[in-house]
């Protein structure tokens, strides 16, 4: 009888379940097999990181997409750099998520931020649907939202801190093309503090696909909802805070609750801004129409 095929069996069981090389056994949780297993998922907390959480430091949880696919290098490091140093100055523990060689990084150091930067988009953007095969096969990724949300609690970070949240895409409720970061904010308690969603993304559907998803949705110093570039997007904001104290009082209450999803808090970009907001807005708008004429869709818009 050919032995092949249960040989490739035992392999894979053995990969699967972590039982020693030198041994047939594969540890099967239904058998009396006794076969070691080791722990296949670890997280590697920076020193700075895991102090914090020892210490009950205030932590706050910062993507790495935008530094792989945001911006070119160097532009993206010194992005990267300089928003961690803002969260310093206020008194937090910045922790940049990513993944290096197959390891989920909890507060990267600069060396593995420059990584990053320097492979661009070569790093793969990794939600929750790839994190197995990027952990799986030992690859760098770039965590969105959705991923950064779900190693942040896996962390015990509960605040985490990005531009703009994905959302329904246009004509989603044809294509069914709707982010990650929506479900994950309906599962996952982490609060997450942005400049609204992006604003090529259909904002009334997103708002409501968050109201079923059970996620509050608040807005800072404003009664609209903003729209990443804009402070306006039309769109009324289902609750609103006006002090940092409010918002803090709000995530406090939605962890008490233990609800088991997250927060969303939008804080729309500084009116100084809004001048250069609106000229990017218009850009925006103008390649969405040329994306329509060319057939481009969904994850490549």
């Amino acid at each position: 009888m050919d032995q092949r095929p249960q040989n490739r069996l035992i392999t894979i069981a053995r990969q699967i379940l972590w039982a020693p090389s030198g041994s047939d056994s594969v540890g099967c949780p239904n058998c009396g097999c006794q076969a070691q297993q080791s722990d296949v998922f670890q997280l590697k907390l920076s020193s700075e990181v895991q102090n914090a959480l020892e210490h009950n430091q205030p932590l706050v949880a910062l993507e790495s997409t935008i530094i792989s696919h945001g911006m070119p290098y160097p532009q993206n490091l010194e992005t990267a750099l300089e928003v961690e140093q803002v969260v310093r100055q206020h008194g937090a523990v910045p922790a940049t998520i990513a993944i290096i060689a197959g390891q989920p990084c909890i507060g990267c150091t600069k060396e593995q931020l420059e990584h990053i930067a320097q492979r661009g988009v070569a790093v793969r953007k990794v939600s929750r649907r790839d994190l197995p095969f990027v952990l799986g096969c030992g690859l760098d990724g770039a965590t969105t939202v959705s991923a950064t949300m779900l190693l942040a609690a896996r962390a015990g970070i509960k605040m985490f801190v990005t531009g703009g949240i994905g959302g329904v895409h246009r004509g989603g409720h044809i294509s069914m093309d709707v982010s990650a970061d929506l479900t994950e904010l309906g599962r996952t308690p982490v609060a997450v503090v942005c400049a609204g969603a992006k604003s090529v993304l259909d904002i009334p559907r997103t708002l409501e696909f968050l109201e079923t998803q059970g996620v509050c949705v608040a807005a800072y110093g404003t009664d609209e909802f903003p729209a990443f570039f804009s402070r306006h997007s039309g769109c009324k904001a289902p609750c609103r805070v006006d002090t940092p104290q409010q918002a803090a009082s709000l995530i406090h209450a939605s962890h008490k609750l233990q609800l088991g999803n997250g927060l969303l808090l939008a804080v729309p970009i500084p009116e100084a801004a809004e001048a250069q907001g609106a000229q990017i807005e218009a850009a925006i708008q103008e390649s969405l129409q040329e994306a329509e004429q060319r057939g481009i869709a969904g994850a490549e818009v």
